[in-house]
């Protein structure tokens, strides 16, 4: 389908929703759907009628300078309106043709942020801490909530693996892009030669599911709960409040012993699992689709390597789109990370504008 085509659509189902609204017929719950749908294409709607009018202004100074009885001074003047409206009018369609990009249904949602330590011991499960914190300052300086879902820390003070709630509006549609294998190179605190040394952390983001966005059968679960180990409060290894469960039919597997209480820790890792399966659910759907992305950003598999950070240069580099910045100190602390995912957002906008134009 064509943009133009696409429009033509949401103006039609714009003036329909209007028209279904004013008839006074509907229950409230129709009403309520229908005033999200007429609320979410009426940007679309509004873009267009200025297109629309732009178009016709920029028209009617033609006219103007075509006329024969138009003088010289007066035609100047239009001539500089036209040039005026004639450089803007592109900025005005591009932003069009992004509104009439389709929507990722899950970019609106909170997302679940998933760090573990790979290739590289002590020094990975460091890395894996530093990343952990840039997420934190990122999602503060957003104004988003974070809550530890899980996490499983080294007697080093680094990370093996963890598990975040990043709530907020948006979250997923800017950070969906993280997924993959960061690296770090770096000459760890261990190394006494002065090596520089390479390692690696693997990133999850997933989207966040309600109840009702995924159907959970109890009957597939399987959990057992164990005592906690490792650094912790006075619970640990005192009572069986870590919780495990596995969801038989994918295999998928979930755990939680951050909390005293065994009720909380299966909260917790019900959470997480909704976000698997809901992702799971989304990866199946997307599978045909994501073979042909290979202009898009990324494959979306999380043994992607997708950036490296490279302390001795002070460098950041994200491998998907041949970005570098010098800049190291102020991405890792979460201050610049928007810099990284703006020119992210923007190549994957430019490549799924290109399929549909």
């Amino acid at each position: 389908m064509s943009i133009m085509d696409r429009l033509e659509g949401v103006i039609s189902r714009h003036a329909e929703l209007s028209a279904l609204m004013a008839t006074g017929d509907l229950d409230a719950n129709q009403y309520a759907d229908y005033s999200k749908e007429y609320a979410e294409l009426s940007p679309v709607v509004e873009r267009a009628q200025e297109m629309k009018a732009v178009r016709g202004e920029l028209a009617g100074l033609e006219e103007i300078i075509a006329d024969a009885d138009t003088d010289a001074d007066m035609k100047q003047l239009v001539e500089a309106e036209r040039d005026e409206i004639r450089d803007r009018l592109p900025e005005i369609e591009e932003a069009l043709r992004l509104l009439l990009l389709p929507k990722d249904a899950a970019d609106e949602k909170s997302a679940i942020l998933e760090i573990r330590a790979g290739t590289g011991g002590d020094e990975a499960a460091l890395f894996a801490g530093d990343l952990m914190r840039m997420y934190q300052r990122y999602a503060e300086l957003h104004g988003w909530r974070t809550e530890f879902l899980d996490m499983s820390e080294t007697e080093l003070g680094g990370v093996k693996d963890v598990a975040l709630s990043i709530a907020g509006r948006g979250v997923f549609a800017r950070l969906k892009f993280e997924s993959g294998v960061h690296r770090v190179q770096r000459v760890p605190t261990t190394e006494s030669g002065g090596r520089i040394h390479t390692s690696a952390a693997t990133v999850a983001v997933l989207p966040e599911a309600e109840e009702v966005d995924i159907q959970i059968d109890t009957g597939d679960l399987r959990v057992d709960t164990y005592r906690a180990s490792g650094a912790g409060g006075q619970h640990v290894n005192k009572t069986d409040s870590a919780i495990r469960i596995t969801h038989m039919p994918t295999g998928i597997v979930v755990q939680c012993q951050d909390e005293k209480s065994q009720h909380k820790n299966r909260a917790k890792a019900m959470k997480v699992l909704r976000a698997r399966l809901y992702d799971h659910e989304r990866q199946t759907l997307d599978a045909e689709r994501a073979a042909d992305r290979k202009t898009q950003v990324g494959s979306g598999d999380r043994s992607e390597r997708i950036r490296t950070y490279n302390f001795p240069q002070g460098r950041v580099t994200d491998h998907r789109i041949n970005l570098t910045l010098h800049k190291l100190d102020r991405i890792l602390g979460g201050d610049e990370l928007d810099e990284v995912i703006d020119v992210l957002i923007a190549e994957d906008q430019a490549a799924r504008l290109a399929e549909i134009q």
